[in-house]
């Protein structure tokens, strides 16, 4: 019987959790042993009971390592590589790129990784997209932390002492994260702007009553697999002249402008933010990947000319519970296409997603692109 170990988060910062009793009770009902560590659903709402009455036994913290299946939310500290053993597969959102030495780690302890952020953007592999799930998670938390900052309403109010106008929003970037704080911010009330260099989005803006910010005619941002790629000193340089009057006339800005390893592109300058009004407010949503603002701090609050810059390093963990919901529905999907009809894991290295995605196997790091950035390193 194949055994699958959901452990505790240890970040400081991070409360979700990899499986809900939803999906260990499907895990179950497959006849998969199912394994939960002691309190790893708390800091999302769900208990040790809801666990076990789901089907699966409670852990002691620490224990359960020798499973043939972990299954992550963030990535893994030294403590936790060191407890894989050889053959097994772990499965989370495991940053491959900002830890090199973990993917060294896991290669020479031959543990087959899969990284969530691997999953490939194809129509058969949707329900698997945890950056996407996560990242709706985020834009929506975006727009929510802005306006709490912000000193004044979104939405444009007429009162007895006078008319409120409504708060001015520009959301950079409309991914996933992006066009999830358009729909909350017109949601509440505000008018919204879009920029982003991906001129097949337009139309995607206009549907949720945004008006997209046109870009000079230069060559298509589009990237492989829906995202956005990165784009030359030039374009950033003309971008940066159109945005300025517009993010010098907004009260909150929200950026979300991420390529996958590579640091988030810089979109708003030191001059920019100073040519924001006292009291605006700027939620960067690329700040652990170096940030799209130049005054960005992971994990800090700036204030620079009375401009408010945040740098949120993990939103999807502040709302736990459904970022959880979600998540591990994610991982269902996934171990669905991974465990064979006996509920074996069988690693098929030419499959349309397992293959995609696998980061190290069989004592090899096998991803192109983390291979190829480690070696970079290395010389």
């Amino acid at each position: 019987m194949t055994r699958i170990l959901i452990p505790k988060e240890t970040g400081s910062d991070e409360a979700r959790v990899a499986a809900t009793p939803e999906t260990v009770q499907k895990l179950t009902g497959r006849g998969l042993a199912v394994a939960v560590e002691q309190g790893a659903g708390e800091a999302s709402w769900f208990a040790d009971d809801d666990y076990t009455g789901a089907g699966a036994e409670i852990a002691p913290p620490g224990a359960g390592w020798d499973a043939e299946i972990v299954c992550k939310v963030g990535p893994l500290t030294a403590e936790e590589t060191r407890r894989l053993g050889s053959g097994s597969v772990v499965v989370g959102l495991l940053d491959p790129y900002s830890h090199p030495d973990t993917v060294r780690a896991l290669a020479a302890a031959g543990v087959t990784a899969l990284p969530m952020e691997f999953i490939p953007r194809i129509t058969r592999a949707q329900s698997m997209d945890a950056l996407s799930s996560q990242a709706s998670v985020a834009g929506y938390k975006a727009v929510l932390v802005a306006a709490a900052r912000l000193g004044r309403y979104l939405p444009l109010l007429m009162t007895a002492a006078g008319t409120i106008r409504p708060a001015k929003v520009v959301v950079m970037g409309a991914g996933v994260a992006g066009l999830q704080a358009v729909a909350t911010a017109k949601r509440l009330g505000a008018v919204v702007e879009v920029s982003d260099i991906r001129p097949e989005v337009k139309e995607q803006v206009a549907s949720l009553g945004a008006r997209f910010i046109d870009l000079p005619e230069m060559e298509s941002g589009s990237g492989e697999g829906g995202y956005a790629k990165e784009m030359g000193e030039e374009f950033l340089r003309r971008q940066r002249e159109i945005l300025t009057q517009r993010v010098a006339a907004a009260d909150v800005v929200v950026t979300t402008a991420q390529v996958p390893g590579k640091r988030a592109p810089r979109l708003l300058t030191r001059e920019m933010v100073e040519a924001m009004h006292a009291g605006s407010v700027i939620v960067d949503l690329a700040a652990p990947q170096g940030g799209n603002c130049e005054l960005t701090r992971a994990g800090e609050e700036v204030v620079h000319g009375g401009v408010i810059v945040l740098g949120p390093r993990n939103l999807p963990a502040t709302v736990s519970h459904d970022a959880s919901s979600l998540y591990a529905r994610n991982v269902l999907e996934l171990l669905g296409e991974l465990l064979d009809d006996g509920g074996r894991p069988v690693v098929d290295r030419e499959g349309e997603v397992v293959g995609a995605m696998l980061l190290t196997h069989e004592g090899q790091v096998v991803h192109p692109g983390v291979a190829a950035a480690l070696a970079q390193k290395e010389g």
